[in-house]
């Protein structure tokens, strides 16, 4: 098992590796830039090291710093967290070529998976089901057409190496598909350097469903079921529960047991989430996320596995200690993202926390690195808290919920908690009715 391992991240997932670590017997590195020097992670890690300044680029995406920081402190591993490196195969690569283990996948798999359309491609070799499109990059506004006209529109034109929302399009008809593939592959170009664009069938209704997988890349693999990530806002989560309100026992097991044995075909290795689109009773895979997710924890609240814990030992070359049969789903969570914005615009509010206090009891989680007198930087994500409740039913779990955000203070900046409690007292969202675009429709409604 590693002595010591470099948390290559920020924030409440930087906090929430160094708890695992801790409660292994493991010692950390924090890295942070000059603006996170009095960062809960940086105070709690039992060593630190500065690596640039705010802006993300020179700090915790500048890859020679985080290396040297990890040679003199002697880590053994590294963990990137999520975002910034975290899907990084450059970066996989660099780590593992300087002696040090990458708790994640193989290179192989971030670089494969990274890329949209050879994601796709690889999704149908793994006999996962796709959503209806193009076999790979559409070229031109032409082939776009083309390919639209055999499909039905609308359609969706998507960046090949996007994320976020940035570099998608839809064109609910011919007219609009020349202008519809040209902004995609413009904003594409712009904010990844890349503006390879493919094309698929646009859904009209569908939830976001993710299946959560572990992989010891020996073999094992196992689903830890599936996260209901629907409600969100310009293609940002704002809320995910799980199980979802919209499949049954049957569907669960087949989509879960269907990503499981398309990882072990791919060999794969480390914890990793299959994205799909839901509508109708089918499934169509839209990604692979080759890290850890934003919204682990209401995993981990259903099964009890650590998921941080198993990556780490994945990586130290452990197999996995428990099987298939072994997991088993108790109850159901949510988890609220807590973001320094403001309710309505959604606009940053960075700022210094003046009050703070978190909810507790049974059944309620907080993942967080804030306190009252810290200082919200404005260079990163606005995420600054994870609510999470776990309750033995759906019911139970939303009044639960509902008494958690009640109790929540943060005072000093604008936060999403008065947008959560408006939310889960709407019929739709108590009765598990919604969609991808339910959200952004909701919000539209509160002006």
């Amino acid at each position: 098992m590693f002595e010591k391992i470099l948390i290559a991240n920020r924030g409440e997932v930087a906090l929430r590796i160094h708890r695992a670590c801790r409660e292994m017997g493991i010692k950390t590195v924090a890295v942070h830039s000059t603006a996170d020097a009095d960062a809960m992670h940086v105070r709690l890690a039992d060593e630190s090291v500065c690596i640039g300044p705010p802006p993300s680029r020179d700090s915790y995406l500048n890859v020679a710093a985080i290396l040297s920081a990890a040679n003199i402190t002697g880590a053994d591993a590294v963990h990137p967290g999520v975002g910034f490196l975290s899907e990084n195969a450059e970066f996989a690569t660099v780590v593992e070529e300087h002696g040090l283990a990458f708790i994640g996948p193989t290179p192989e798999h971030i670089s494969l998976m990274g890329d949209k359309v050879a994601a796709k491609k690889a999704a149908v070799d793994l006999n996962l089901p796709v959503v209806p499109g193009s076999d790979g990059a559409v070229e031109s506004p032409e082939r776009a057409a083309e390919i639209a006209g055999e499909i039905g529109y609308p359609v969706l034109i998507k960046a090949s190496a996007g994320g976020g929302g940035r570099g998608m399009k839809v064109a609910r008809n011919a007219d609009e598909i020349n202008d519809a593939y040209l902004l995609a592959a413009s904003e594409a170009g712009a904010a990844f350097g890349n503006d390879t664009v493919y094309l698929e069938k646009y859904l009209g209704r569908p939830r976001h469903i993710e299946v959560q997988l572990l992989a010891d890349g020996q073999g094992q693999v196992v689903h830890l079921g599936e996260r209901d990530c629907s409600l969100q806002r310009r293609h940002q989560k704002l809320l995910e529960e799980a199980p979802s309100p919209a499949l049954n026992a049957a569907e669960r097991n087949a989509i879960g047991e269907r990503v499981a044995q398309a990882m072990r075909h791919l060999g794969y290795r480390s914890a990793g989430t299959i994205e799909f689109l839901y509508e109708n009773g089918e499934f169509y895979f839209i990604e692979m996320n080759t890290r850890l997710q934003v919204e682990h924890p209401i995993s981990e609240a259903i099964t009890g596995i650590d998921i941080v814990r198993e990556q780490i030992r994945i990586a130290a070359g452990l197999p996995l200690a428990f099987t298939q049969e072994d997991v088993s789903f108790s109850g159901h969570a949510i988890e609220c993202r807590i973001n320094a914005e403001n309710p309505r615009t959604f606009l940053p509010s960075p700022g210094t926390i003046s009050d703070y206090h978190a909810p507790g009891g049974l059944g309620v989680r907080v993942d967080s690195a804030i306190y009252a007198g810290y200082r919200i930087p404005p260079y990163y994500d606005s995420l600054i808290a994870k609510l999470i409740v776990h309750g033995q039913t759906r019911n139970e779990c939303l009044m639960r919920l509902r008494r958690a955000l009640e109790e929540f203070v943060i005072e000093g900046v604008e936060t999403s908690i008065p947008l959560h409690q408006e939310l889960i007292g709407v019929s739709d969202f108590i009765n598990g009715d919604y969609d991808i675009h339910w959200l952004e429709k909701f919000v539209d409604s509160l002006d």
